[in-house]
């Protein structure tokens, strides 16, 4: 479905927590951007790539809330109620199971690869942390470490003398 889609395109492109995924409301759509409310009721703007931007029309223009339960909430369940955090991670497997993909792939390995690709992509650190919401550097310095580990292994496959 159109929410389906939605919901895993900003996963992926914009590095959400279930909690942030959930609780963002109509009124947070800003042009090109998101306010998302992270931990600590820490508000943070998140940048929508074409992606996003055309995943987001497409739901949108979609979107029908039951009649006279108009809600502010952005994703809706098939009776207009507000989506939970419970019925989309149900939702999240169900498709990752459809597309043939391994347990292992949850809404948080999407925000793992998220970081991921921006540090790969020559992001620097700094920004990583405002645009995932960490409090501390030490937390997004995690993600530095996969990056590494990426690197090291293309590195040994790809070396002619690494004996691979």
């Amino acid at each position: 479905s159109e929410r389906d889609y939605c919901i895993l395109t900003l996963f992926l492109n914009c590095g959400l927590r279930i909690s942030e995924l959930i609780g963002l409301n109509l009124s947070d759509i800003q042009d090109d951007a998101l306010r998302v409310l992270g931990k600590g009721n820490k508000v943070r703007i998140v940048y929508l790539n074409d992606a996003c931007k055309d995943a987001l029309s497409y739901y949108l223009d979609v979107r029908r809330p039951i009649s006279g339960r108009d809600q502010n909430a952005l994703f809706l369940s098939s009776r207009g109620n507000p989506m939970g955090a419970d019925a989309l991670r149900v939702r999240f497997e169900r498709l990752a199971a459809l597309a043939g993909l391994p347990s292992s792939v949850t809404p948080h390995a999407m925000r793992h690869t998220f970081a991921t690709e921006l540090l790969s992509g020559g992001a620097d650190l700094r920004s990583v942390q405002e645009l995932l919401g960490h409090a501390s550097i030490s937390t997004t310095q995690v993600y530095t470490h996969l990056s590494v580990d990426r690197l090291k292994e293309a590195s040994l496959q790809a070396h002619p003398r690494s004996g691979r």
